[in-house]
């Protein structure tokens, strides 16, 4: 084998082996803007969530599994009415169906507390509310 040779062969040698060191460029460097960032799930949707939901009590606030739990909660301009709600975050994409909103109402009846029925509306009223608000920060985090 002629020196050359030699020296051809041992840089293409080292290419090949170098080549397994490079940067993977197929790999995404960042996540896209509407993904997941720190947590489980959309960040948008929880942060718009938490803070739509920010007038009751929570009990549970699950980041990785996207529920949000709050206590009962009365208006202070309808004492013998209370609502619990939960809010969960199904995907890591801003979108509408990655959210679900589920209501319980009762009604004070005698002293009592009675299941009463939550209005369809107000369920994809909160819904919309929390999708608004997501979207209008990631508007604002995003740059337009």
């Amino acid at each position: 084998m002629s020196r050359l040779t030699f020296t051809v062969a041992a840089v293409i040698a080292a290419g090949v082996a170098l080549t397994g060191c490079s940067k993977n460029r197929d790999v995404p460097t960042q996540l896209a803007p509407s993904k997941m960032t720190m947590i489980g799930v959309n960040s948008y949707l929880w942060r718009a969530a938490v803070d739509t939901l920010s007038f009751a009590p929570l009990v549970t606030a699950d980041s990785n599994g996207g529920v949000i739990v709050t206590d009962w909660y009365s208006n202070p301009r309808t004492p013998g009415e209370r609502v619990k709600l939960t809010v969960s975050i199904l995907d890591q994409d801003l979108r509408a169906d990655a959210l679900r909103v589920a209501a319980s109402r009762q009604v004070n009846q005698g002293g009592s507390w009675v299941d009463a029925p939550v209005a369809a509306a107000t369920v994809q009223k909160l819904e919309d509310i929390i999708l608004t608000r997501a979207r209008d920060l990631r508007r604002t985090t995003v740059g337009g």
